[in-house]
């Protein structure tokens, strides 16, 4: 494994690029911002805002995909109170217990700025279903869900005739991944790996789901994706996860302060919602030497917040640490015993990053704190 000489990424990281100074493609976005002039971009969010203001009459005039949390905040704010937008918020709920902060969060961004929200709450059957089979064959537990967060709010965008469908930041261009392209549109995040095609035909004749419970994973056909005008706030504006959070607080949001301190995380704010569905983005540790506190230890060290020095430590002292509430909440609503867990779990470690110690516990073999960078 190498690291980016100025953040803590690895090479590892699916889709990410690095220059031949060793510098990620995350930081080299990130120092694109300098070049970029953003009174012209607000401008063509303004053009592309009013081409569709007040299309339906008195009726919504944009969709917003939402979670609840912080950037949504921000989405819905700027959408509703800045460019002065009717939108219609769509989310998904995972059927995972919900934390406190989550309960309060959902319903905060619908008082506090007077939105409507549609929520789809998936089948529970379907979900368990589905979550044992792409956990065990691909390791990713929350595939149905995270497919659903791509492909309802298109699907409802759709039914309610508003073809502007806002997104947050572009997640493979803001912090390295595939189809890392500067772009405003949002048509293309399906592709980003998160929650990619699996067969129809394979998730019936492996899990027993019907094709029915299936439907809304499916996305548009490419005639409806055509009417669709999905986008990326962050295109248009200089997208700051840690600057969306103060902002959101401001307006009613609750971190985990209080409530649950994640030994996996780098921070307390984002991904709040429910403990169970962490357990996938954690997956990324096994399979690719890197989680969530690399994650965002490396964002912070690009918004000035850390030094290179601290990030490593952050790395070094949480990556590895998977939360056991997270475990416990997705033990139970699977169905597995937590021995079976870490038996399935123990079958995606990468042999070629990681080795096991003589206590048998896996472990990197060479990470950032002891590897030099690119």
């Amino acid at each position: 494994m190498k690291y980016c000489k100025k953040c803590v990424m690895p090479d590892t990281r699916p889709g990410i690029k690095f220059n031949e100074e060793g510098v990620c493609s995350a930081c080299q976005a990130y120092e694109h911002r300098t070049a970029v002039n953003w009174d012209k971009r607000f401008e063509e969010l303004k053009e592309l805002c009013d081409k569709y203001r007040g299309m339906n009459g008195d009726f919504y005039d944009c969709a917003i995909a939402v979670s609840g949390g912080k950037d949504s905040h921000f989405q819905v704010y700027f959408m509703k109170e800045v460019m002065k937008m009717n939108p219609i918020l769509f989310t998904v709920e995972d059927n995972f217990k919900m934390t406190e902060a989550g309960k309060h969060n959902i319903r905060n961004i619908s008082e506090e700025f007077g939105c409507n929200i549609i929520a789809m709450k998936p089948d529970i059957k379907t979900q368990k279903l589905l979550m044992r089979y792409a956990f065990e064959k691909y390791g990713k537990p929350t595939w149905f869900i995270d497919r659903l967060i791509y492909t309802y709010p298109m699907h409802m965008a759709l039914a309610f005739h508003t073809p502007l469908l806002v997104y947050g930041e572009n997640v493979s261009y803001e912090y390295g991944g595939n189809g890392d392209e500067e772009t405003y549109s949002a048509r293309g995040q399906l592709n980003n790996g998160v929650a990619p095609d699996i067969s129809i035909e394979e998730l019936v004749r492996e899990t027993g789901v019907t094709k029915q419970a299936l439907e809304f994973t499916k996305a548009p056909s490419k005639e409806q994706i055509a009417f669709l005008d999905p986008m990326y706030l962050s295109y248009f504006i200089q997208w700051n996860s840690y600057k969306n959070y103060l902002f959101a607080k401001s307006r009613g949001f609750h971190d985990l302060t209080g409530e649950w301190e994640r030994t996996h995380m780098a921070e307390q704010f984002d991904q709040v919602d429910s403990r169970g569905y962490l357990v996938h983005a954690w997956m990324k540790y096994p399979k690719f030497g890197h989680a969530s506190a690399t994650d965002y230890a490396a964002r912070f060290v690009r918004y000035g917040l850390m030094d290179r020095k601290e990030a490593v430590e952050m790395v070094r002292q949480r990556d590895h640490a998977l939360d056991p509430a997270c475990v416990r909440d997705f033990c139970e609503f699977a169905g597995y015993s937590e021995s079976e867990f870490w038996a399935v779990m123990d079958r995606f470690y990468n042999p070629e990053l990681f080795e096991k110690n003589e206590y048998g516990a896996w472990v990197l073999k060479h990470p950032v704190w002891e590897t030099q960078m690119w």
